[in-house]
Protein backbone atom coordinates (compact mmCIF):
# COMPACT_ATOMS: atom_id res chain seq x y z
CA UNK A 1 0.00 0.00 0.00
CA UNK A 2 1.07 3.61 -0.45
CA UNK A 3 2.17 5.56 2.58
CA UNK A 4 -0.17 8.35 1.52
CA UNK A 5 -3.27 6.13 1.36
CA UNK A 6 -6.08 7.79 3.26
CA UNK A 7 -8.71 6.02 5.29
CA UNK A 8 -12.17 6.61 3.76
CA UNK A 9 -14.55 8.68 5.88
CA UNK A 10 -17.30 6.10 5.46
CA UNK A 11 -15.06 3.40 6.92
CA UNK A 12 -13.89 5.59 9.82
CA UNK A 13 -17.44 6.35 10.87
CA UNK A 14 -18.73 2.79 10.31
CA UNK A 15 -15.97 1.28 12.47
CA UNK A 16 -16.86 3.58 15.35
CA UNK A 17 -20.53 2.66 15.50
CA UNK A 18 -20.36 -0.92 16.67
CA UNK A 19 -18.32 -3.92 17.72
CA UNK A 20 -16.28 -4.58 20.81
CA UNK A 21 -14.29 -1.36 20.48
CA UNK A 22 -17.11 1.09 21.16
CA UNK A 23 -17.07 3.91 23.71
CA UNK A 24 -20.14 5.14 25.56
CA UNK A 25 -21.67 8.41 24.34
CA UNK A 26 -22.58 10.26 27.53
CA UNK A 27 -21.06 13.76 27.44
CA UNK A 28 -23.20 16.86 26.92
CA UNK A 29 -22.20 20.35 25.79
CA UNK A 30 -21.58 21.70 29.31
CA UNK A 31 -19.39 18.72 30.19
CA UNK A 32 -17.34 19.27 27.03
CA UNK A 33 -16.92 22.96 27.87
CA UNK A 34 -15.81 21.91 31.36
CA UNK A 35 -13.30 19.47 29.85
CA UNK A 36 -11.90 22.32 27.75
CA UNK A 37 -11.64 24.68 30.70
CA UNK A 38 -10.17 21.85 32.76
CA UNK A 39 -7.41 21.36 30.19
CA UNK A 40 -6.72 25.06 29.61
CA UNK A 41 -6.67 26.77 33.01
CA UNK A 42 -3.63 25.55 34.88
CA UNK A 43 -0.90 27.22 36.88
CA UNK A 44 0.31 28.98 33.72
CA UNK A 45 -2.20 31.75 34.29
CA UNK A 46 -0.88 32.41 37.80
CA UNK A 47 2.82 32.48 36.82
CA UNK A 48 3.20 33.37 33.13
CA UNK A 49 1.13 36.56 33.35
CA UNK A 50 3.68 38.25 35.61
CA UNK A 51 6.66 37.02 33.58
CA UNK A 52 5.19 38.19 30.27
CA UNK A 53 4.31 41.61 31.73
CA UNK A 54 7.69 42.20 33.39
CA UNK A 55 9.89 41.02 30.54
CA UNK A 56 7.96 41.80 27.37
CA UNK A 57 4.64 43.66 27.32
CA UNK A 58 3.96 45.57 30.53
CA UNK A 59 0.22 46.14 31.14
CA UNK A 60 -0.36 45.39 27.45
CA UNK A 61 -0.05 41.70 28.34
CA UNK A 62 -3.86 41.80 28.14
CA UNK A 63 -3.44 42.36 24.38
CA UNK A 64 -0.97 39.47 24.30
CA UNK A 65 -3.61 37.15 25.73
CA UNK A 66 -6.01 38.24 22.99
CA UNK A 67 -3.39 37.61 20.27
CA UNK A 68 -2.59 34.15 21.67
CA UNK A 69 -6.31 33.39 21.83
CA UNK A 70 -6.73 34.40 18.18
CA UNK A 71 -4.02 31.90 17.18
CA UNK A 72 -5.76 29.20 19.19
CA UNK A 73 -9.20 30.16 17.84
CA UNK A 74 -7.98 29.79 14.25
CA UNK A 75 -6.91 26.23 15.02
CA UNK A 76 -10.01 25.72 17.19
CA UNK A 77 -12.36 26.42 14.29
CA UNK A 78 -10.50 23.86 12.18
CA UNK A 79 -10.73 21.31 15.02
CA UNK A 80 -14.46 22.02 15.28
CA UNK A 81 -15.08 21.34 11.59
CA UNK A 82 -13.27 18.02 11.78
CA UNK A 83 -14.89 17.04 15.09
CA UNK A 84 -18.38 17.45 13.57
CA UNK A 85 -17.46 15.71 10.31
CA UNK A 86 -15.59 12.86 12.02
CA UNK A 87 -16.96 12.55 15.58
CA UNK A 88 -14.45 9.83 16.45
CA UNK A 89 -11.85 9.42 19.21
CA UNK A 90 -8.34 10.26 18.07
CA UNK A 91 -8.47 13.98 17.36
CA UNK A 92 -5.72 15.18 15.01
CA UNK A 93 -4.55 11.60 14.35
CA UNK A 94 -7.93 10.60 12.90
CA UNK A 95 -8.20 13.83 10.91
CA UNK A 96 -4.76 13.28 9.38
CA UNK A 97 -5.65 9.68 8.45
CA UNK A 98 -8.68 10.93 6.52
CA UNK A 99 -6.81 13.71 4.70
CA UNK A 100 -3.04 13.16 4.46
CA UNK A 101 -2.61 9.41 4.66
CA UNK A 102 -1.39 6.75 7.04
CA UNK A 103 2.22 7.87 7.42
CA UNK A 104 1.29 11.43 8.33
CA UNK A 105 -1.43 10.08 10.64
CA UNK A 106 1.18 8.01 12.44
CA UNK A 107 3.50 11.02 12.70
CA UNK A 108 0.82 13.19 14.29
CA UNK A 109 -0.39 10.37 16.56
CA UNK A 110 3.15 9.82 17.81
CA UNK A 111 3.64 13.58 18.13
CA UNK A 112 0.56 13.85 20.36
CA UNK A 113 2.38 11.75 22.99
CA UNK A 114 4.45 14.89 23.60
CA UNK A 115 1.34 16.95 24.31
CA UNK A 116 -0.62 14.43 26.35
CA UNK A 117 1.60 11.83 28.08
CA UNK A 118 4.75 13.95 28.45
CA UNK A 119 2.59 16.96 29.27
CA UNK A 120 0.80 15.02 31.99
CA UNK A 121 4.16 13.94 33.47
CA UNK A 122 5.41 17.52 33.55
CA UNK A 123 2.23 18.81 35.17
CA UNK A 124 2.31 16.00 37.75
CA UNK A 125 5.76 17.17 38.89
CA UNK A 126 4.49 20.73 39.34
CA UNK A 127 1.37 19.42 41.11
CA UNK A 128 3.65 17.64 43.57
CA UNK A 129 5.62 20.82 44.31
CA UNK A 130 2.48 22.84 45.06
CA UNK A 131 1.00 19.99 47.10
CA UNK A 132 4.09 19.84 49.32
CA UNK A 133 4.07 23.65 49.64
CA UNK A 134 0.39 23.68 50.65
CA UNK A 135 1.03 20.96 53.25
CA UNK A 136 3.79 23.14 54.69
CA UNK A 137 1.35 26.08 54.98
CA UNK A 138 -0.72 23.86 57.25
CA UNK A 139 2.29 22.82 59.33
CA UNK A 140 2.96 19.47 57.65
CA UNK A 141 6.53 18.83 56.44
CA UNK A 142 6.62 16.25 53.64
CA UNK A 143 10.05 14.53 53.31
CA UNK A 144 11.95 16.17 50.43
CA UNK A 145 13.62 12.90 49.44
CA UNK A 146 10.14 11.51 48.72
CA UNK A 147 9.00 14.63 46.83
CA UNK A 148 11.85 15.10 44.34
CA UNK A 149 13.28 12.98 41.53
CA UNK A 150 17.03 12.21 41.48
CA UNK A 151 17.38 14.82 38.72
CA UNK A 152 15.60 17.71 40.48
CA UNK A 153 17.41 20.89 41.55
CA UNK A 154 17.24 19.44 45.07
CA UNK A 155 17.77 15.72 44.35
CA UNK A 156 15.67 13.14 46.14
CA UNK A 157 14.82 9.47 45.77
CA UNK A 158 11.41 9.52 44.12
CA UNK A 159 8.57 11.98 43.53
CA UNK A 160 5.86 10.13 45.46
CA UNK A 161 3.06 12.74 45.23
CA UNK A 162 3.45 12.83 41.42
CA UNK A 163 3.00 9.06 41.28
CA UNK A 164 -0.02 9.27 43.56
CA UNK A 165 -1.93 11.89 41.53
CA UNK A 166 -1.31 10.09 38.21
CA UNK A 167 -2.50 6.77 39.66
CA UNK A 168 -5.64 8.26 41.23
CA UNK A 169 -6.65 10.03 38.02
CA UNK A 170 -5.89 6.98 35.86
CA UNK A 171 -8.10 4.79 38.03
CA UNK A 172 -10.85 7.41 37.82
CA UNK A 173 -10.61 7.34 34.00
CA UNK A 174 -10.89 3.55 34.04
CA UNK A 175 -14.08 3.70 36.12
CA UNK A 176 -15.79 5.80 33.48
CA UNK A 177 -15.89 8.94 31.34
CA UNK A 178 -19.09 10.18 33.02
CA UNK A 179 -17.55 9.88 36.48
CA UNK A 180 -14.35 11.54 35.25
CA UNK A 181 -16.35 14.39 33.74
CA UNK A 182 -18.20 14.95 37.00
CA UNK A 183 -14.98 15.14 39.01
CA UNK A 184 -13.50 17.47 36.39
CA UNK A 185 -16.58 19.71 36.60
CA UNK A 186 -16.16 20.07 40.38
CA UNK A 187 -12.46 20.90 39.96
CA UNK A 188 -13.25 23.46 37.25
CA UNK A 189 -15.77 25.19 39.53
CA UNK A 190 -13.10 25.45 42.27
CA UNK A 191 -10.36 26.97 40.14
CA UNK A 192 -12.64 29.28 38.14
CA UNK A 193 -14.17 30.50 41.40
CA UNK A 194 -10.75 31.49 42.73
CA UNK A 195 -9.94 33.33 39.48
CA UNK A 196 -13.27 35.19 39.62
CA UNK A 197 -12.82 36.01 43.33
CA UNK A 198 -9.36 37.47 42.60
CA UNK A 199 -10.79 39.61 39.79
CA UNK A 200 -13.76 40.89 41.83
CA UNK A 201 -11.84 41.54 45.06
CA UNK A 202 -8.80 42.96 43.32
CA UNK A 203 -10.74 45.35 41.08
CA UNK A 204 -11.22 47.86 43.90
CA UNK A 205 -7.45 48.04 44.52
CA UNK A 206 -6.41 48.91 40.95
CA UNK A 207 -4.11 51.92 40.67
CA UNK A 208 -4.76 53.51 37.28
CA UNK A 209 -1.21 54.96 37.26
CA UNK A 210 0.12 51.40 36.82
CA UNK A 211 -1.39 51.38 33.33
CA UNK A 212 0.78 54.32 32.23
CA UNK A 213 2.42 53.68 29.83
CA UNK A 214 0.12 50.86 28.73
CA UNK A 215 2.69 49.70 26.17
CA UNK A 216 6.16 50.60 27.54
CA UNK A 217 8.74 51.92 25.07
CA UNK A 218 10.94 49.42 23.29
CA UNK A 219 14.33 49.02 24.98
CA UNK A 220 16.06 48.44 21.65
CA UNK A 221 15.93 44.67 22.02
CA UNK A 222 13.37 42.68 20.04
CA UNK A 223 10.64 41.38 22.30
CA UNK A 224 11.30 43.72 25.21
CA UNK A 225 8.33 46.11 25.25
CA UNK A 226 6.82 48.00 22.37
CA UNK A 227 4.60 46.11 19.94
CA UNK A 228 7.31 43.51 19.37
CA UNK A 229 7.16 42.83 23.12
CA UNK A 230 3.39 42.40 22.96
CA UNK A 231 3.82 39.80 20.19
CA UNK A 232 6.65 38.07 22.04
CA UNK A 233 4.54 37.94 25.19
CA UNK A 234 1.76 36.32 23.16
CA UNK A 235 4.15 33.44 22.51
CA UNK A 236 4.87 33.19 26.23
CA UNK A 237 1.24 33.20 27.39
CA UNK A 238 0.21 30.84 24.56
CA UNK A 239 1.23 28.01 26.87
CA UNK A 240 -1.62 29.00 29.17
CA UNK A 241 -4.05 28.01 26.37
CA UNK A 242 -2.63 24.58 25.59
CA UNK A 243 -5.16 21.80 26.02
CA UNK A 244 -8.36 22.99 24.36
CA UNK A 245 -7.81 20.52 21.50
CA UNK A 246 -8.11 17.66 23.97
CA UNK A 247 -11.89 18.20 23.82
CA UNK A 248 -11.85 16.72 20.32
CA UNK A 249 -10.42 13.43 21.63
CA UNK A 250 -13.73 12.88 23.44
CA UNK A 251 -15.82 13.25 20.25
CA UNK A 252 -16.76 9.56 20.28
CA UNK A 253 -18.13 9.95 23.81
CA UNK A 254 -20.25 13.04 23.09
CA UNK A 255 -24.03 12.62 22.94
CA UNK A 256 -24.55 14.89 19.93
CA UNK A 257 -21.06 15.67 18.60
CA UNK A 258 -22.28 17.56 15.53
CA UNK A 259 -23.77 20.20 17.83
CA UNK A 260 -21.78 19.91 21.06
CA UNK A 261 -18.18 19.65 19.85
CA UNK A 262 -17.93 23.23 18.49
CA UNK A 263 -19.60 24.45 21.70
CA UNK A 264 -17.03 22.55 23.79
CA UNK A 265 -13.96 23.66 21.82
CA UNK A 266 -14.78 27.28 21.01
CA UNK A 267 -16.88 27.86 24.15
CA UNK A 268 -14.07 26.84 26.49
CA UNK A 269 -11.63 29.06 24.55
CA UNK A 270 -13.91 32.10 24.78
CA UNK A 271 -14.55 31.67 28.52
CA UNK A 272 -10.85 31.19 29.30
CA UNK A 273 -9.84 34.17 27.14
CA UNK A 274 -12.29 36.45 28.98
CA UNK A 275 -11.01 35.24 32.37
CA UNK A 276 -7.37 35.61 31.26
CA UNK A 277 -7.82 39.19 30.02
CA UNK A 278 -9.65 40.31 33.17
CA UNK A 279 -7.13 38.51 35.40
CA UNK A 280 -4.17 40.16 33.64
CA UNK A 281 -5.85 43.59 33.76
CA UNK A 282 -6.42 43.37 37.52
CA UNK A 283 -2.97 41.89 38.23
CA UNK A 284 -1.07 44.64 36.37
CA UNK A 285 -3.41 47.26 37.82
CA UNK A 286 -2.74 46.34 41.44
CA UNK A 287 1.05 45.95 41.02
CA UNK A 288 3.30 47.85 38.62
CA UNK A 289 4.60 45.47 35.96
CA UNK A 290 8.24 46.27 36.85
CA UNK A 291 7.78 44.69 40.28
CA UNK A 292 7.03 41.30 38.71
CA UNK A 293 10.64 41.05 37.46
CA UNK A 294 12.06 37.77 38.73
CA UNK A 295 8.98 36.99 40.79
CA UNK A 296 7.91 33.34 40.86
CA UNK A 297 4.61 34.23 42.52
CA UNK A 298 3.19 37.41 40.95
CA UNK A 299 -0.30 36.78 42.34
CA UNK A 300 1.09 36.77 45.88
CA UNK A 301 2.50 40.26 45.27
CA UNK A 302 -0.92 41.48 44.19
CA UNK A 303 -2.75 39.81 47.09
CA UNK A 304 -0.33 41.44 49.54
CA UNK A 305 -1.63 44.86 48.35
CA UNK A 306 -5.14 43.92 49.50
CA UNK A 307 -6.60 42.96 52.90
CA UNK A 308 -7.40 39.49 51.54
CA UNK A 309 -4.21 37.65 52.45
CA UNK A 310 -6.13 34.36 52.74
CA UNK A 311 -6.32 34.47 48.94
CA UNK A 312 -2.70 33.25 48.76
CA UNK A 313 -3.74 29.85 50.14
CA UNK A 314 -6.83 29.88 47.92
CA UNK A 315 -4.63 30.51 44.88
CA UNK A 316 -2.50 27.49 45.78
CA UNK A 317 -5.64 25.38 46.04
CA UNK A 318 -6.77 26.74 42.65
CA UNK A 319 -3.40 25.89 41.14
CA UNK A 320 -3.63 22.34 42.50
CA UNK A 321 -7.16 22.07 41.15
CA UNK A 322 -5.98 23.43 37.82
CA UNK A 323 -3.15 20.94 37.59
CA UNK A 324 -5.43 18.06 38.59
CA UNK A 325 -7.93 18.72 35.82
CA UNK A 326 -5.14 19.27 33.28
CA UNK A 327 -3.65 15.86 34.13
CA UNK A 328 -7.10 14.28 33.89
CA UNK A 329 -7.82 15.69 30.42
CA UNK A 330 -4.29 14.97 29.15
CA UNK A 331 -4.48 11.31 30.21
CA UNK A 332 -7.96 11.08 28.73
CA UNK A 333 -6.72 12.50 25.44
CA UNK A 334 -3.67 10.22 25.31
CA UNK A 335 -5.65 7.04 25.86
CA UNK A 336 -8.21 8.03 23.19
CA UNK A 337 -5.55 8.78 20.58
CA UNK A 338 -3.85 5.41 21.14
CA UNK A 339 -7.30 3.79 21.21
CA UNK A 340 -7.86 4.96 17.64
CA UNK A 341 -4.35 4.02 16.50
CA UNK A 342 -4.75 0.53 17.98
CA UNK A 343 -8.16 0.10 16.37
CA UNK A 344 -6.47 0.83 13.02
CA UNK A 345 -3.80 -1.80 13.70
CA UNK A 346 -0.95 0.69 14.04
CA UNK A 347 -0.49 -0.21 17.71
CA UNK A 348 -1.06 -3.49 19.62
CA UNK A 349 -4.63 -4.46 20.41
CA UNK A 350 -4.33 -3.88 24.15
CA UNK A 351 -4.63 -0.12 23.57
CA UNK A 352 -8.18 -0.55 22.23
CA UNK A 353 -9.44 -3.24 24.62
CA UNK A 354 -12.67 -1.97 26.20
CA UNK A 355 -13.62 -2.90 29.77
CA UNK A 356 -16.85 -4.97 29.65
CA UNK A 357 -18.44 -3.02 32.50
CA UNK A 358 -16.96 0.48 32.41
CA UNK A 359 -16.70 0.73 28.59
CA UNK A 360 -13.33 2.51 28.78
CA UNK A 361 -9.93 1.58 27.24
CA UNK A 362 -8.75 0.31 30.63
CA UNK A 363 -5.58 -1.51 29.58
CA UNK A 364 -4.39 1.63 27.81
CA UNK A 365 -5.17 3.69 30.92
CA UNK A 366 -3.22 1.24 33.09
CA UNK A 367 -0.21 1.28 30.77
CA UNK A 368 -0.09 5.06 30.69
CA UNK A 369 -0.59 5.15 34.45
CA UNK A 370 2.67 3.23 34.81
CA UNK A 371 4.54 5.15 32.09
CA UNK A 372 3.46 8.65 33.10
CA UNK A 373 3.86 8.10 36.84
CA UNK A 374 7.36 6.63 36.47
CA UNK A 375 8.32 9.41 34.10
CA UNK A 376 7.09 12.01 36.58
CA UNK A 377 8.83 10.24 39.46
CA UNK A 378 12.30 9.88 37.96
CA UNK A 379 12.78 11.68 34.63
CA UNK A 380 14.52 15.08 34.17
CA UNK A 381 11.29 16.90 33.34
CA UNK A 382 12.57 20.47 32.90
CA UNK A 383 13.89 19.98 29.35
CA UNK A 384 11.42 17.37 28.14
CA UNK A 385 8.53 19.50 29.35
CA UNK A 386 9.36 22.16 26.75
CA UNK A 387 8.67 19.57 24.05
CA UNK A 388 5.00 19.61 25.02
CA UNK A 389 4.47 23.03 23.45
CA UNK A 390 6.20 22.34 20.16
CA UNK A 391 4.35 19.03 19.83
CA UNK A 392 1.04 20.80 20.41
CA UNK A 393 1.76 23.54 17.87
CA UNK A 394 2.78 20.94 15.28
CA UNK A 395 -0.60 19.24 15.76
CA UNK A 396 -2.38 22.59 15.29
CA UNK A 397 -0.53 23.19 12.01
CA UNK A 398 -1.44 19.78 10.59
CA UNK A 399 -5.12 20.15 11.52
CA UNK A 400 -5.26 23.51 9.74
CA UNK A 401 -3.67 21.92 6.65
CA UNK A 402 -6.14 19.04 6.89
CA UNK A 403 -9.18 21.34 6.64
CA UNK A 404 -7.89 22.76 3.35
CA UNK A 405 -7.23 19.26 1.99
CA UNK A 406 -10.64 17.98 3.09
CA UNK A 407 -12.43 20.87 1.38
CA UNK A 408 -10.76 19.75 -1.88
CA UNK A 409 -11.17 15.99 -1.52
CA UNK A 410 -14.64 15.88 0.14
CA UNK A 411 -16.36 19.13 -0.86
CA UNK A 412 -19.88 17.69 -0.51
CA UNK A 413 -19.49 15.88 2.80
CA UNK A 414 -21.89 17.24 5.49
CA UNK A 415 -20.25 19.84 7.73
CA UNK A 416 -22.45 20.75 10.72
CA UNK A 417 -19.78 23.33 11.58
CA UNK A 418 -17.89 25.05 8.77
CA UNK A 419 -14.62 26.89 9.31
CA UNK A 420 -15.25 30.37 7.86
CA UNK A 421 -13.24 31.92 5.02
CA UNK A 422 -11.40 28.76 3.93
CA UNK A 423 -8.53 28.77 3.01
CA UNK A 424 -7.81 32.14 4.66
CA UNK A 425 -8.56 31.08 8.27
CA UNK A 426 -6.59 27.77 8.09
CA UNK A 427 -3.65 29.53 6.38
CA UNK A 428 -3.61 32.18 9.12
CA UNK A 429 -3.71 29.37 11.68
CA UNK A 430 -0.74 27.66 10.01
CA UNK A 431 1.23 30.92 9.94
CA UNK A 432 0.42 31.90 13.54
CA UNK A 433 1.32 28.51 14.99
CA UNK A 434 4.49 28.15 12.89
CA UNK A 435 5.66 31.53 14.18
CA UNK A 436 5.13 30.34 17.75
CA UNK A 437 7.04 27.13 16.95
CA UNK A 438 10.03 29.09 15.67
CA UNK A 439 9.99 31.12 18.86
CA UNK A 440 10.71 27.96 20.87
CA UNK A 441 14.26 27.72 19.53
CA UNK A 442 16.25 25.18 17.52
CA UNK A 443 17.02 22.94 20.49
CA UNK A 444 13.33 22.09 20.80
CA UNK A 445 13.09 21.56 17.04
CA UNK A 446 15.96 19.07 17.30
CA UNK A 447 14.25 17.18 20.14
CA UNK A 448 11.03 17.09 18.12
CA UNK A 449 12.85 15.65 15.10
CA UNK A 450 14.56 13.00 17.24
CA UNK A 451 11.22 12.01 18.80
CA UNK A 452 9.59 11.76 15.36
CA UNK A 453 12.53 9.69 14.07
CA UNK A 454 11.96 7.18 16.90
CA UNK A 455 8.31 7.04 15.90
CA UNK A 456 9.19 6.36 12.26
CA UNK A 457 11.36 3.41 13.30
CA UNK A 458 8.35 1.92 15.12
CA UNK A 459 6.07 2.59 12.17
CA UNK A 460 8.30 0.94 9.56
CA UNK A 461 9.17 -2.01 11.81
CA UNK A 462 5.67 -2.75 13.18
CA UNK A 463 2.77 -0.50 12.30
CA UNK A 464 3.07 -0.63 8.52
CA UNK A 465 2.79 -4.42 8.53
CA UNK A 466 -0.16 -4.57 10.95
CA UNK A 467 -2.22 -1.77 9.45
CA UNK A 468 -5.83 -2.84 8.89
CA UNK A 469 -6.06 -0.41 5.97
CA UNK A 470 -3.09 -2.18 4.34
CA UNK A 471 -4.66 -5.58 4.94
CA UNK A 472 -7.95 -4.48 3.39
CA UNK A 473 -6.17 -3.24 0.25
CA UNK A 474 -4.23 -6.45 -0.32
Amino acid sequence: MGLTSVKPLSRIIAESEGGAHTLRRSLGALQLVALGIGAIIGAGLFSLTGIAAADHAGPAVVISFVLAAIGCALAGMCYSEFATMIPIAGSAYTYAYATMGELMAWVIGWDLVLEYAVGASTVAVSWSAYFVSLLKDFGIDFPQELANSPYAATPGLVNLPAILIVCVISLLLIIGIQESARVNAVIVVIKVSVVVIFILMGWGYINQQNYTPFIPENTGTFGEFGWSGVVRAAGVVFFAFIGFDAVSTAAQEAKNPQRTMPVGIIGSLLICTLLYVLFAYVLTGIVNYKEFKGSAAPVALAVDRTPYLWLNKAVKIAILAGYTSVILVMLLGQSRVFFSMSRDGLLPRLFSDIHPRFLTPWRSNLLFMVFVSLFAAFAPINVVGEMTSIGTLFAFVLVCIGVIVMRKTHPDHPRPFRTPLVPVVPLLGILANFLLMFGLGWSNWLRLLIWLAIGLVIYFSYSRYHSKLATARE
